[in-house]
Formats: structure tokens, sequence, C-alpha cells
């Protein structure tokens, strides 16, 4: 989704401005940097309590880079679900990058695989710091914020999943409250719209029906449905 282009020492017509965009990406995410940590070793935890081994949680990490897909499949993973639920699950909530990456693509270019490779670095928080506010980016600013968190997310996550033996039961420390809280985070800014609280209102009230008797991540596939509410002219 992103790639280097013309971002050399001269970019945007000022000497060093291209280095100076990277360093300043890459300070902006440096607070946001001990959320990812946190997250990150409370997922690799997660993880291993779902009996997903280390390598495979930093594996996981390291190709999908998206927190609250990878925390969506292992609570369904952990909680008895199928795969193919995990994976719908983590496709739904990972639908948004399709619009990120389209809004990014003007400052995109180079080969299909450098495209590719530096579309790893393009998540909710480098697009935002890489966002000047007038429907253009940074990708610069994009790039250095994205290391960082990438580089982050996965170091925690091999350290959360490499110390789950040594740390106790993941529900006993309350660490399983963070994948709620985490979607309650993301939620709650976008209930100051009726039409939004109204699709999250029947959003749970869907889940909430399905989950005595639905397997395990078919109540959250279900809830999807409400969206279109949202999509309704």
């Amino acid at each position: 989704m992103s790639a280097m282009t013309h971002a050399g020492p001269c970019r945007d017509g000022l000497p060093g401005r291209g280095h100076r965009s990277l360093w300043e990406g890459m300070l902006a995410a440096v607070p946001l940097s001990v959320a990812f940590a946190g997250f990150g070793v409370v997922f690799g935890s997660s993880a291993r309590a779902a009996g997903i081994g280390p390598a495979a949680a930093v594996v996981l990490s390291a190709t999908a880079f998206a927190g609250s897909a990878q925390f969506a499949a292992v609570s369904i993973l952990g909680a008895g679900g199928s795969v193919a639920a995990a994976v719908a699950a983590a496709v739904l909530l990972n639908a948004r990058y399709g619009p990120i990456g389209l809004s990014v693509a003007p400052v995109v270019g180079g080969a299909w695989w450098r495209r590719l490779l530096l579309g790893q670095l393009v998540v909710d928080e480098s697009w935002a710091i890489a966002n000047r506010g007038n429907g253009s980016f940074d990708l610069q600013r994009l790039l250095g914020a994205g290391a960082v968190l990438y580089l982050v997310w996965v170091t925690s996550t091999a350290v959360g999943a490499l110390g789950a033996s040594v740390l106790a039961d993941p529900k006993a420390l309350g660490l399983d409250a963070a994948f709620p809280a985490l979607f309650l985070a993301l939620l709650w800014p976008q209930l100051r719209e009726r039409r939004a609280a109204v699709v999250a209102a029947l959003g749970a009230g869907i889940a909430l029906v399905m989950l005595p008797f639905a397997p395990a991540g078919v109540p959250i596939i279900a809830a999807a449905a409400a969206c279109l509410l949202g999509v309704r002219r």
C-alpha cells in the first residue's frame, strides 16, 4: 500500500526534508509505542493460552500487524471456534484498510513488491500521523511511524509469547479483558452520531442473542450485518 517515491534529501524542495519527515514520524509514534508494547505482550500471552506456539504468534504479528483482527482471531480460537470463523472475523475487522489504502495511493510508487512490503507499515496510527489534514499524506512520516510501531508490536508479541510459560494465566491477571477493552476504545468515538449508535446497539443485540447457542466466532460475524444500516441512505 505504500512505497518510497522521490523522497530523497530534497523532498518538497527543502534540503533534508525527507529525512526530517521520517524522523518526525518516528518521534510521533514513540508515545503510541507504550500502548503497542502493552497490547503486544498481552496478545502474545493470549495466543499461547489459545494453543498458538511462540513462533506462530510472532509470525502472525509480523504478517498481519493488525491488533484488533489478531485479538479477534485468538479470542475465537481460544473459545473453541473454527479457523474459518477466526479468519472471517479478522477479514471483516480489517476491511477498513481498503479505503485507507486508497487514500494513500497517490503517494505510492515503485515496483509492486516494494509497495507490498512497505504496505505492512500502513496502520491506523501511522496513517493518522502521516495525514496532512488536506487529503494528502506525507509518505516519509507514514514510513517512520509505521516502522517504529511495527518493530514494537512484533517484539512485544515475542516477549509475551515466550514469557507466557512464566506468567500466570492471562485470565487470572485480567488480561482477557484487553480484547473487549480494545474494541470499546475503538467504538466509543464513533457513537457521536445517532446512526452509529443504532448500528452498535443492533450489533451488540445480535451477538448477545446468538451467544448462547451459536459456535464461537459466529456471533461476531453475524453482528457485522448491523453495519449494513450504516451504508443505507
